[in-house]
């Protein structure tokens, strides 16, 4: 595991991903392989309740490990509420995050089938 010298990048894609959290075990999303070779840039992660009615809550967090184990570093509060219809901007362009080599990033939700997750990254290698 290394972490890659960015200002010798050969590549960089800029790529998003999106996420429907069908439950409210843990769920890994935008991980980093161990031997990946890359480090990925987290420009932007939303959270949104598509639910029209309930709250729900949910906590971020990064994994020390690739699929999610580990150690959980929280990016937000314990428990951060979104209200019916709403989103929580959780990483901005004004606070990216570096994902190194075997980390990821976990999600709780507290209702089922109500959360969408948009990652925006630069996979940079």
């Amino acid at each position: 595991m290394t972490a890659p010298n960015i200002l010798a990048a050969q590549t960089i894609y800029g790529k998003t991903e999106v996420y429907s959290i069908g439950g409210t075990s843990a769920v890994t999303i935008c991980n980093n392989a161990a031997s990946s070779g890359k480090v990925k840039k987290v420009v932007s992660l939303i959270v949104s309740n598509d639910d029209g009615s309930n709250s729900v809550n949910v906590t971020v967090s990064i994994a020390s490990e690739d699929d999610g184990g580990g150690t959980l570093y929280r990016l937000s509060p314990h428990i951060i509420p979104i209200p019916a219809g709403g989103s929580l901007i959780v990483v901005d362009k004004n606070t990216p995050i570096y994902l190194e080599e075997d980390k990821s990033i976990v999600i709780v939700a507290s209702a089922a089938n109500d959360v969408d997750v948009t990652v925006v990254y630069e996979e940079i290698g």
